[in-house]
């Protein structure tokens, strides 16, 4: 079987689930990067390669919530203005601390999500929006933005649902709609990423152009799947992604 052949074999499938997962709970990177690294891409072709892909399927499901008017864009705006600023703060740490260090946080984090998701049933319904001063949702906003920014910056896997799970908790937003507004901040830092890569020549376009193809439908179908079933679909799917996010992070310390 040809080279090319057999890295779409592995990309495609993976990337459209990549792509669903991503629009409907974040933590899509947790399938996509791997996928790219297990077609034989080098690590700097295959984050540029993701970024790519990952980018142009978030500018879908944005356009998709966006349609559907299911996107706050005061917040949304504001907390992605404070994710791009803590993006940049963040990755100026990681260039002086280990990151192996952020691992060992994220192996009480995941698990304490995993624990609040389950024990809280309540998180998360929609129609308990918080009615805060207009001053006062866009400092939270911006915290929230920029707090899980850092998070990005600095490592960034699964950055999504923490995007999601910061602004339900001091928005009061429900899953679906927080998700809808974290899609806006997820396009922000990683189009600001992605300018980065391409400026590099870290971008394999061969592989690129179809996984973007796959990843765009992924965050159709997952848009419109989160749409219609709102934080009921929302919620599994948030657990299933910090499930793997956890199994991928205690391979990678002991490997």
């Amino acid at each position: 079987m040809p080279e090319y052949v057999r890295q779409l074999l592995i990309v495609c499938p993976l990337l459209f689930l990549a792509g669903l997962c991503d629009s409907i709970a974040g933590g899509g990177g947790t399938i996509s990067l791997p996928a790219l690294m297990l077609a034989g891409l080098p690590t700097h072709y295959a984050l540029g390669t993701n970024k790519m892909c990952m980018s142009m399927g978030t500018a879908v499901s944005v356009y998709r919530y966006g349609k559907s008017g299911r996107i706050r864009w005061f917040v949304s705006l504001i907390a992605a203005a404070g994710g791009v600023l803590g993006a940049i703060l963040g990755a100026k740490a990681a260039l002086l601390i280990d990151d192996r260090y952020m691992r060992y946080v994220l192996l009480v984090l995941l698990p304490a999500s995993a624990l609040f998701l389950a024990l809280n049933r309540g998180f998360g319904q929609e129609g308990k929006e918080k009615n805060y001063p207009p001053a006062k949702t866009a400092l939270l906003a911006f915290l929230c933005g920029g707090g899980v920014g850092v998070y990005d910056g600095f490592f960034g896997p699964g950055a999504g649902t923490f995007y999601i799970m910061a602004l339900s908790a001091a928005l009061g937003l429900g899953l679906t709609e927080a998700t809808a507004d974290t899609r806006v901040i997820n396009m922000a830092s990683n189009l600001g990423a992605l300018v980065t890569f391409i400026l590099h020549g870290v971008v394999l376009w061969r592989l690129a152009l179809p996984g973007i193809a796959c990843t765009m439908l992924g965050n159709y179908v997952g848009s419109g799947l989160a749409m219609k079933n709102g934080s009921k679909f929302v919620r599994p799917i948030m657990v299933i992604m910090i499930g793997l996010l956890f199994v991928k992070t205690i391979y990678d310390l002991l490997s």
